[in-house]
């Protein structure tokens, strides 16, 4: 990489202004590439040039695609957030974060700007003039609360066709006859009392539902009292079908809280934004949506740049709950303000039912995001694709069809071991993935060495043990095992060995590997914080591209192969725990220690007991359970 002629169209000194501002990168063609807001834009564009080594990889790769800079002076950090805003939606720059919808979500929608409203079911962009309530998951949700408040609000649902059609003939649909509809079409209502009508309607959906039920029950005392008990007995029915409609949504806050609640789900490559929409203490709605992170931000950074581009069209509530403050909170909070011409207040939730709600939002992200990972690894064009990138990057004779991650476990060099994972095709195979216990207590490089080492011994022994890879199963590979009839457990080698880790742990992988004669097996390392592919012996790293699908194959990998040994490692260390609690208890052996584990189900249990309680275990005699008590007591 040529430093100087990225550094070519570097400002003049002095030439920047320290004032707030918003920039542009462009790249050899004018095209913008990158647009950022600052305090101070000459100690934010300095630091892009300050030290180029030292700047995050995917801020190198910008800096070398542009070709210029220039910039906008505004007066303050509101005006910036507003301009930074404007110019990422009408340049579309390639290097800013960009949200976008996870699926497309269904809404209920009121064309108020009609003069016939019709209620209806709409998906994609929004048009002026007409109400949305939602979004929701899935549209038969909207349809079965549309036709409960049909009964109490019987608005047009037809299509202009339809409308258009039964207003010559002069006869109503069947929602005409069976009063779901107040039937504009022929005239039984007019255009003003139809309004009325959807304008109730909104307000119900709104979450103004109070006085409309009290309204009801009045109608029905009175049409009691005047003896109308078939007029009685309809809006009973109408007061039963709006409290349904309230049923489907959940209550989870005071009646007059208006939010919406943001969590965050993400990875060094992505993340997974959900809402839940609340109003008048009620889930309305949820929605989501996925993000690949083209440059390095932090959760405050994200939340910001999804409150600017999420409200700059859409209803803001008046509390906004995040799972963290952006970098400028209060210009940010400043400027929703401004948009909804009312106080917003921008908060993270610290304790109580909000604080749960959270948790429940964020754990829906998780699951999007997980849900996303799924259905992006499991098409086969993208996978093939993603193994091409792998072999093409790492200079790999074929396709790495076969892929084996380990992964290093332990807290404090204690309970140490380790994860194997084996992908195939790009897919998880589970049934051959395998743990370690290690032995060694020198560091992970050391750990990484031994576990590499057993692992390509036990192959060694098995090709040995059955020749060259001749027997195969209904798949293709092999060898079998004569008498299961099964794969032997470390029998298929692998076209590439992963490590989570850098250059050392790659280099002591491979050195187990050239220790064993074993040639025929590529190495690479992949590091955490900056999702760099280290080869072995190399002084720098492999730089796969951020949106490539091979690095997003091997983060896969290696995250299960993190998620596997850190199982392994906390059942391991629980056992330890649960065992030590217990050693030195005079009179009491292995046997017995279990069978008190097994009684109780866990140390917390056993340490709640009485002594007569223990004494139910058989063999735990009473001064045997006195010591147990004063021993746990004194932990």
């Amino acid at each position: 990489m040529n430093v100087a002629s990225t550094l070519s169209f570097r400002p003049k000194p002095g030439s920047i202004p320290d004032s707030p501002g918003v920039y542009r990168f462009r790249d050899a063609n004018s095209r913008v590439i990158y647009v950022g807001k600052a305090k101070s834009l000459r100690q934010r564009l300095n630091s892009y040039f300050a030290d180029f080594a030292g700047l995050h990889p995917r801020t190198q790769t910008m800096l070398t695609t542009a070709a210029s800079v220039d910039w906008t002076v505004v007066g303050t950090e509101v005006e910036a957030l507003q301009l930074e805003y404007s110019w990422i939606k009408e340049f579309d720059p390639r290097f800013n974060v960009k949200y976008r919808d996870d699926k497309s979500y269904p809404y209920l929608a009121v064309t108020m700007g009609e003069e016939f409203p019709r209620v209806q079911v709409m998906r994609g962009a929004k048009k002026k003039g007409t109400r949305y309530f939602g979004p929701y998951s899935h549209a038969w949700a909207i349809r079965e609360t549309v036709d409960l408040l049909l009964r109490v609000f019987p608005v047009r649902t037809c299509s202009a066709g339809v409308f258009k059609r039964a207003g010559q003939i002069g006869r109503p649909c069947l929602l005409g006859y069976i009063d779901k509809c107040s039937a504009p079409c022929v005239a039984r209502v007019t255009p003003q009392e139809h309004r009325d009508l959807a304008e109730d309607f909104c307000d119900f959906m709104a979450g103004n539902t109070g006085r409309f039920i009290k309204r009801l029950e009045q109608d029905m005392r009175a049409a009691a009292t005047e003896q109308e008990y078939e007029r009685a007995a309809r809006i009973r029915d109408d007061i039963q079908a709006l409290q349904r409609a309230l049923e489907k949504q959940a209550v989870v806050l005071g009646d007059a809280t208006d939010a919406d609640v943001i969590a965050l789900a993400e990875d060094p490559l992505e993340a997974a934004v959900q809402v839940f929409y609340v109003r008048g203490g009620r889930i309305r709605g949820q929605r989501g949506w996925v993000v690949d992170k083209v440059e390095e931000t932090t959760p405050g950074e994200l939340v910001e740049h999804f409150l600017l581009q999420i409200y700059a069209e859409g209803e803001i509530p008046k509390e906004v709950l995040v799972p963290a403050l952006p970098p400028d909170a209060d210009a940010v909070t400043e400027l929703l303000t401004e948009q909804r011409g009312a106080r917003v207040e921008v908060r993270v939730p610290q304790r109580g039912d909000k604080k749960s709600l959270m948790e429940t939002v964020e754990r829906n992200a998780k699951e999007s995001l997980a849900q996303h990972k799924i259905r992006r690894a499991s098409d086969l064009t993208t996978r093939s694709k993603a193994l091409q990138e792998i072999a093409d990057s790492l200079d790999l004779d074929q396709a790495p069809l076969r892929i084996e991650c380990y992964d290093v476990s332990h807290l404090q060099g204690e309970n140490v071991v380790a994860s194997m994972v084996v992908f195939e095709d790009g897919l998880a195979r589970k049934s051959e993935y395998r743990r370690f216990a290690v032995r060694t207590k020198e560091g992970d490089v050391a750990s990484i060495h031994e576990v590499i080492t057993r692992r390509f011994k036990r192959y060694l022994e098995e090709r040995s043990a059955t020749g060259e890879l001749t027997a195969e199963d209904e798949h293709g590979h092999g060898p079998i095992d004569p008498e299961t009839g099964k794969p032997r457990k470390f029998a298929y080698p692998p076209n590439l060995v992963v490590v989570d880790g850098a250059g050392p742990q790659a280099a002591a992988a491979q050195r187990a590997l050239d220790e064993l004669g074993v040639d025929d097996v590529a190495v690479c390392g992949l590091a955490k914080r900056l999702e760099e592919v280290w080869l072995p012996g190399d002084d720098q790293p492999v730089i796969l591209p951020r949106a490539s699908e091979g690095l997003y194959l091997l983060q896969r990998v290696r995250d299960e192969a993190h998620r596997f040994a850190i199982t392994y490692h906390r059942s391991k260390r629980s056992k330890t725990v649960k065992e030590s609690a217990l050693d030195g208890v005079p009179g009491l052996g292995p046997a017995r220690r279990q069978a008190l584990l097994k009684h109780f189900g866990s140390v917390k249990r056993l340490r709640e007991a009485t002594v007569a309680e223990i004494c139910e275990v058989p063999g735990v005699g009473r001064a045997t359970a006195e010591v147990i008590v004063s021993r746990l007591a004194q932990e």
